[in-house]
């Protein structure tokens, strides 16, 4: 079997409900607390909207890292943002990502699939490897938020390259 170097996806449990995991991936304030240092969305790639307001399709957005200075900055666009379960999109060059959150069985499950990869060595490396690393840490850190309000990321810039960072 070969590997498919354009896409991975990940699953995990989170005892949350489905509309809190979904908020949280849908407003800046609630991005701030989990995945990105600073999160700057605008509808229609013009307004700014308020740090509370919820992300709609068309939107655009930039997001700050910490462990990264100001200059890395990731810009991309909201491609679906269905109000209940589902948020796509746009993610650097790596393609795009696609947050899908259900119940099964009890548990609420969110699958995080990123697509579109490219295929040459970087995209493999920064992109596929890059992308499995880190959106693997920011779904257990979601996990950690949600279910016990302990953020693991590093916010010391003194430090780069960390696992949670």
């Amino acid at each position: 079997m070969k590997y498919d170097w354009s896409q991975f996806t990940q699953k995990i449990n989170i005892n949350a409900s489905v509309e809190q995991v979904y908020r949280a991936w849908t407003s800046a304030n609630h991005l701030e607390q989990w995945l990105v240092r600073q999160a700057v969305f605008k509808d229609d790639g013009t307004k700014l909207k308020s740090s509370n307001d919820p992300v709609h399709s068309g939107d655009t957005y930039e997001w700050l890292w910490h462990g990264h200075g100001d200059k890395h900055v990731d810009k991309g666009k909201v491609l679906v943002a269905n109000g209940h379960d589902k948020l796509q999109f746009s993610f650097t060059k790596g393609g795009f990502v696609t947050i899908q959150i259900g119940e099964v069985m009890g548990e609420t499950i969110v699958m995080l699939t990123q697509e579109k990869i490219p295929t040459d060595e970087h995209g493999k490396v920064t992109y596929h490897i890059g992308g499995l690393t880190g959106w693997t840490f920011y779904l257990c850190n979601l996990k950690s938020y949600l279910e016990g309000g302990i953020d693991l990321r590093n916010k010391n810039s003194m430090f780069a390259n960390l696992v949670n960072a």
